[in-house]
Parts: C-alpha cells; sequence; structure tokens
C-alpha cells in the first residue's frame, strides 16, 4: 500500500513539472525542408513562416545546411528573400563557405554527412533589416549555384534564437 502512495506521488510531481515547463515560451524556432531525391533545382524554393510577438528582444537567424560527403563545392550561393508584417520585401545573394580545401568540411559531421549552422547576421545588417516588427515573417532560399540541380544537398532550414 504504502508504494502505491509512493508511486502516485512520483506520478504527480512528473505531471506538474511538465505542465509546468510546458507554459514556458520557446525562444528558439527551427523548421528544415528536405531537398527531393538530394538534388536541389533552383525552381524549388523553400519557405519558412515566423512570428515575432517581442519586438524589444534581439534574435539570431542562421541556415541550417545538411549535404552529403561527395557535395562538389566548398561553398554555397543562395538568394535569400525575406518579407516582414508590413509587406516590405528584402532581397540578397550570398555565399557561404561550407569548406576549405585545407581543412575539409566547416560544419560537424557523422558518416558521410555534415550539418552546417551559418549565421545571416552581416547580411541583415547590410540590408538593415531588423525583426523590429509583431507579426508574421517569411523567409525563402534559392539555390543560385551553377550546377542546376545542385547534387547532395539534403535539407535547408531556418534556425532563430532569441538572444539572451
Amino acid at each position: 500500500m504504502r508504494q502505491c502512495g509512493f508511486l502516485f506521488n512520483l506520478v504527480l510531481f512528473f505531471l506538474l513539472t511538465i505542465g509546468n515547463f510546458s507554459c514556458t515560451p520557446i525562444n528558439l524556432y527551427e523548421q528544415t525542408v528536405a531537398i527531393p531525391a538530394h538534388r536541389w533545382s533552383s525552381r524549388f524554393i523553400p519557405q519558412f513562416a515566423f512570428v515575432i510577438n517581442d519586438t524589444a528582444a534581439r534574435y539570431d537567424l542562421s541556415i541550417t545546411l545538411r549535404h552529403r560527403d561527395l557535395y562538389h563545392y566548398n561553398n554555397i550561393w543562395l538568394e535569400i528573400d525575406l518579407e516582414s508584417p508590413d509587406g516590405k520585401k528584402y532581397k540578397f545573394k550570398t555565399e557561404k563557405q561550407l569548406g576549405t580545401n585545407q581543412a575539409g568540411w566547416l560544419g560537424t559531421g557523422m558518416d558521410d554527412i555534415y550539418a552546417h549552422r551559418i549565421p545571416l547576421l552581416n547580411e541583415l545588417i547590410e540590408k538593415q533589416v531588423s525583426l523590429r516588427k509583431k507579426g508574421r515573417y517569411i523567409v525563402s532560399f534559392k539555390q543560385i549555384m551553377r550546377e542546376d540541380p545542385l547534387e547532395q544537398v539534403m535539407n535547408i532550414g531556418l534556425r532563430i534564437e532569441k538572444r539572451p
């Protein structure tokens, strides 16, 4: 009988703890899109929508990218579109380094798959983009490499973190 009371109290404690944490706002958005057949056509333009409610906070945006070791280049060229809640549109092209001939891939690897988290801060500052408007933002990524479709890219994504 005593053991059932202890078990009941333990389960109740875990339920209350889980319920307490579920009300805490999440300071992170991350979503990825799989590239069909690992062949990224320039016609395939993944979009990511997110909502900013806290306009006093600062946010860091990053591209997340996974590719196979057989990826043919040390870099990737992207065209990035960002639409703010007021309908203002920003478009910029950027080159991101994924590796070097001397050091190899710059991301983290497991077997023959490499993952990169690439900050977008410089591009946003250059275009004077700030996430200071409350509402829904839309970001899209288009690959603009000479190889089309771009082979061995597994997925592309967007990560947004609220700065502490």
